[in-house]
């Protein structure tokens, strides 16, 4: 019963909104009474909380893990391309998702896509291309991924331009990576990321040098 309420009221918000999940308009949707969703989510407050888990699930299980054997731009680009079409094609249930601040934690679905953005930006940072701190390339692409689609959704879809995608992910790398190159790395960014990437890798030092050495590495590309 809990999963038809959820998927029912799916539907209702793709239709209408978040004005259109009522507990009575799910409640008759899904053949049942309200009692019952009071019972199985407390409230409507509950009801879109697990709205949202299921949100972030279903986009979760269409972003592939990250490809170790696939060029780290292109890997992100087809992150970028993912999260954009989830959007679009999904804008009642994106708003939701990404629309609204919130204080609470990010349901399990949500931090584990950002776990595959963040390896997604290790391995740029592995192929010493990435100019900025891991942390801070991934903030970035959050906000510029989740921006874009918000912004576009408020675009009537005959108006909006084709090349904006193209255009913010440019910009976005440009203002994350370095040009492409071969070793040695120019600068010490590049490098200290590249290394701090593979700190887990160095079996020659103790696990409390390893940690050391992250803390230098990491003040090194935050500075």
């Amino acid at each position: 019963m809990r999963e038809k309420i959820v998927g029912e009221a799916t539907k209702l918000l793709a239709v209408g909104g978040r004005d259109a999940v009522s507990t009575r308009a799910v409640a008759t949707a899904a053949g049942t009474q309200a009692p019952t969703i009071y019972r199985l989510f407390g409230d409507k407050d509950g009801l879109l909380a697990a709205l949202l888990d299921h949100g972030f699930t279903t986009y979760l299980e269409a972003k592939p893990p990250v490809d170790p054997d696939a060029d780290p731009l292109a890997d992100l680009r087809d992150g970028w391309d993912l999260h954009l079409d989830f959007g679009l094609t999904n804008p009642a249930l994106f708003a939701l998702m990404y629309g609204e601040p919130r204080s609470s934690p990010r349901p399990a679905a949500a931090e584990a896509g950002i776990a595959i953005l963040r390896d997604r930006v290790r391995a740029l940072a592995a192929a010493g291309r990435l100019a900025v701190s891991e942390d801070l390339a991934v903030q970035m692409i959050h906000a510029a991924g989740s921006g874009l689609v918000l912004a576009m959704l408020a675009i009537p879809a005959d108006q909006r331009d084709p090349l904006l995608s193209d255009a913010m992910f440019s910009a976005l790398v440009a203002a994350i990576t370095t040009d492409d190159i071969t070793p040695p790395l120019d600068g010490p960014v590049p490098a200290a990321n590249a290394l701090r990437a593979q700190l887990s890798d160095l079996n020659a030092l103790t696990p409390g040098e390893r940690h050391v050495l992250d803390e230098w590495l990491t003040r090194i590309t935050t500075q």
